[in-house]
């Protein structure tokens, strides 16, 4: 038999500080699970062990403790956030068939250690899983301990042991002894380290035979010193530190074995921690659960034997029948499945799914855009779609990206109904349908969702099958042009640095900046020194081949990323088809892949440059219009500021008129320096930038960089006062909301950890401005596609990028359609300031930005 023997706390405490603060939609922590899940089942993968036993700590003093008073006593408490969900993992396990075991008077690691202990007296294997090396003491031939890691699960045994610290396993102890452990509150010998602690116990073989012939050792005059007055202390730390074998824990083998467990007390206490996709993972879900539940001759039931009907079977005149009344329908760009008047229908036909899109009677679906965007691609339109699962999941809970029927079911308690044959299920999407729409009542945020999530799901299906011409010659030519100038810099680095060496490579740059050019280097960690952008920019002027490597890494990002990258995703049409991601963000913008339209680098002219590659086809032009500030019009406008408002309202320059403010003077002696510190302030208190972070943005001082933003909150109180509002209506209630009713749920604000309770409040200050500036992008996006189908006109909408609209139009049409732009996005919403875009036009997106 094999034993997976697993640290619980460590497990737990390792998993919290590694992934980001998570919660369901109650505010329910639940990141410390996730990442312990996460390791046990890789670690179940890899070893398929037959028995399992968590072993946790208890709140009760130990022997070591009624021992030693002094004993963890520098332990700072388990955040709140980790031990609300200490309980819970512990159900998890249990459910799971996997047995917890605690002792009292007893530590976890005397458990793992007792627990090795009995399963190797009986011949088995024991793996023990931590993030600590407190038990490197325990290996032997019979028991290895994974140490967790961040990346990686280290694998320790005898002989790696042996290899890395030059003692056997067991005189780790003795080496602990002498070094202590500070993360126990275990002394050691005062002045004794690491390096010399494992020197001593290599030549002694443990601290009882150190100290019989300390007198016959050959030590310097400190070391000896140490030693002498340390004895006591190295004797009390290995009591400390060794881990018991003796608890008083169930001695049988047998009594570990990993079982059934409860699989529905799992699958409900998944479902109430809307950690759907480990449900999955676990083969919990419905659809799981009917599969594995039929008999191998079920098994076997081939598509004919099921209770659904062939579309291609019926006549035209009987699809309209089906079709006249409401209907609900699921379509992945392959096969479509209908429900209708009891009956399930399924194509493989894509004209037939075609002609059933083109029905008049009311129709659900889970996910819209795709047939929007089949329909779109074939010269046809899908009609009277009324309501799309998924967009609901979004708006009701943006902070999970896993929105399917089963997923949506789980969460809102919606009985699943699933077939066999790997079909998709629509039979739950009326009920589903109806819980949703009930929620999206109860939370005020139908009229967002009817308004605008489920008018934009056309638009983008038709954004998508338009795509937008690629200039795929000139990428080419780029490309080559980018090689030519990374071989020049390459050999210029190489030559500076006296060496060759691989560039890309952390550690090798590492090496060459830190130890052979001698820069000075942040404090170097095991996996070696750090060479991240903002370590590289504080050294720009200490070295020429900083720079260098600056640009290096520019211009391989723009070869790799959006040159190969991009001529890969260009279609047999010449065009681009992005794929415009409607619930993915939490802040309600608009994502995009295949390739990511909104990470296209513009800040350098290098990046925008880019921008020349998209063009018009032959007799047509792009129209490219931006708004000018949105989101400080939009925090003028909710904050009530009536000098910011009046700024805008004059079309001043916001920044100037800020400038003016903060520094008490006429805006005509406003500098440019001045200028550029204001704007860094306007933009930065949208994010609740801190002092330290605008003081690198604007290169001044911290204490200057706090007298900007005092000044700035002194002449906008207004401003002030709405962020702080914002924050504690976010703790009161769990969410933030935009002025259009979009919700942002955040939990980290009433974390108790101050770093995650910032993140919270940034985010909390930052979500009704960036979430309002999502969505009135999205309202000018549909109204501009409304308005271009109504007029007929030769344009089509075929981008959104950010707070920037691009339509691609005939030359005949071209006026129309940028008037129509210029003045739906400028109507799209009321608000207390004015909304301002321009409207270029050019052959390529470069020249409409102009």
């Amino acid at each position: 038999m094999k034993l997976l023997a697993i640290d619980g706390n460590s497990i737990m405490n390792r998993a919290f500080y590694g992934i980001r603060i998570l919660s369901n939609s109650k505010g329910q922590f639940t990141n410390a699970i996730t990442g312990f899940m996460n390791i046990y089942l890789k670690e179940i993968g890899e070893i398929a062990p037959d028995c399992v036993a968590v072993a946790f700590d208890l709140k009760a003093p130990t022997f070591r403790h009624k021992a030693n008073a002094a004993y963890k006593a520098n332990r700072k408490g388990m955040p709140d956030e980790l031990a609300q969900q200490m309980p819970v993992i512990k159900k998890l396990l249990t459910s799971m068939g996997i047995r917890i075991v605690e002792c009292e008077g007893y530590e976890a690691d005397d458990i793992l250690g007792t627990l090795s202990r009995i399963f190797t007296e009986s011949g088995n294997e024991t793996y023990i899983l931590t993030g600590d090396r407190d038990s490197f003491q325990l290996i032997n031939d019979k028991v290895t301990v994974r140490l967790a890691t961040t990346k990686e699960t280290k694998i320790y045994t005898p002989q790696r042991i042996m290899d890395e610290y030059g003692v056997s396993p067991k005189q780790m102890i003795e080496v602990k002894a002498l070094m202590g452990d500070s993360s126990d509150n275990i002394s050691g010998v005062k002045g004794i380290g690491e390096k010399t602690a494992l020197s001593l116990i290599q030549q002694c073989g443990s601290v009882d035979e150190l100290y019989k012939n300390l007198d016959s050792l050959t030590l310097t005059k400190s070391v000896r010193a140490k030693l002498e007055e340390g004895c006591q202390d190295a004797l009390d730390s290995r009591f400390l530190a060794e881990i018991c074998l003796d608890a008083p824990i169930d001695g049988a083998p047998e009594s570990y074995m990993l079982t059934e467990g409860k699989p529905q007390e799992t699958k409900e206490l998944l479902t109430d921690l809307e950690m759907l996709r480990l449900m999955e993972r676990l083969k919990l879900s419905e659809k799981n659960a009917a599969v594995n539940s039929v008999s191998s001759e079920e098994e076997k039931l081939k598509l004919k034997d099921l209770p659904k009907f062939d579309i291609s079977e019926l006549t035209s005149e009987s699809l309209a029948g089906i079709s006249d009344a409401a209907s609900c329908f699921i379509y992945d760009g392959k096969r479509l499945e209908i429900q209708c008047k009891g009956n399930i229908f399924y194509t493989e036909d894509i004209q037939l799914a075609l002609g059933y899109f083109e029905t008049d009677g009311e129709k659900i679906c889970f996910e819209g855009k795709t047939a929007y965007r089949t329909a779109f691609e074939n010269g046809r339109e899908l009609k009277n779609l009324v309501f799309a699962c998924d967009l609901a999941g979004y708006l009701l809970n943006s902070q999970t990206s896993e929105y399917t029927v089963e997923n949506l079911c789980s969460a809102y308690k919606v009985t699943y109904r699933s077939d066999i044959e790997n079909f998709s299920s629509i039979a739950s999407l009326d009920a589903l349908s109806g819980c949703l729409k009930n929620q999206l009542e109860l939370t005020e945020t139908d009229r967002l969702y009817y308004d605008i999530e489920l008018p934009l799901c056309e638009v983008l299906g038709s954004m998508e099958a338009i795509g937008v011409k690629a200039d795929t010659d000139g990428i080419k030519a780029f490309g080559e042009q980018l090689s030519a100038d990374i071989a020049q810099l390459t050999s210029q680095i190489y030559g500076l640095a006296g060496q060759e060496f691989n560039i890309g490579s952390p550690k090798q740059l590492g090496k060459v900046l830190f130890e052979d050019l001698g820069l000075p280097a942040k404090k170097k960690t095991k996996s070696g020194y750090s060479t991240n952008a903002e370590v590289l920019e504080s050294l720009a002027d200490k070295h020429p081949i900083i720079p260098l490597i600056l640009e290096y890494r520019t211009l391989t990002k723009l070869n790799s990323t959006y040159v190969d990258g991009l001529l890969k995703e260009v279609r047999p049409d010449g065009r681009v088809h992005s794929v415009f991601k409607q619930t993915e963000t939490r802040t309600g913008r608009i994502s995009s892949t295949e390739p990511n339209m909104q990470n296209i680098p513009v800040r350098k002219e290098i990046g925008r440059n880019m921008r020349k590659f998209f063009v018009a086809e032959k007799g047509n032009t792009l129209l490219d219009a931006d708004y000018s500030q949105i989101e400080l019009r939009v925090l003028a406008s909710v904050c009530g500021d009536k000098n910011m408002q009046e700024a805008f309202k004059d079309g001043r320059d916001i920044h100037t008129s800020t400038a003016a403010q903060v520094f008490g003077l006429p805006e005509d002696f406003v500098t440019p320096e001045m200028r550029s510190a204001a704007k860094a302030v306007n933009f930065g208190i949208i994010y609740g930038i801190g002092a330290f972070s605008l003081s690198k943005d604007i290169g001044v001082s911290v204490a200057e960089a706090k007298k900007y933003i005092r000044n700035y909150l002194d002449n906008f109180p207004k401003v002030s006062e709405f962020m702080d509002k914002t924050v504690e209506d976010g703790i009161k209630n769990g969410y933030v909301t935009t002025i259009f009713g979009r919700r942002r749920y955040i939990p980290e604000l009433t974390a108790s950890n101050k770093v995650m309770q910032a993140f919270g409040k940034r985010a909390a200050m930052n979500a009704p401005i960036q979430g309002a500036a999502a969505d009135i992008i999205k309202i000018a996006m549909v109204k501009v596609y409304r308005r271009l189908k109504e007029e007929k006109l030769s344009a089509k909408l075929i981008l959104q990028v950010h707070d920037e609209l691009i339509i691609e139009a005939s030359l005949s049409d071209k006026d129309k359609a940028a008037r129509i732009l210029k003045e739906e996005m400028e109507n799209a919403v009321s608000l207390a300031v004015p909304m301002s875009v321009d409207v270029g036009d050019g052959e390529s997106w470069y020249l409409a930005k102009g």
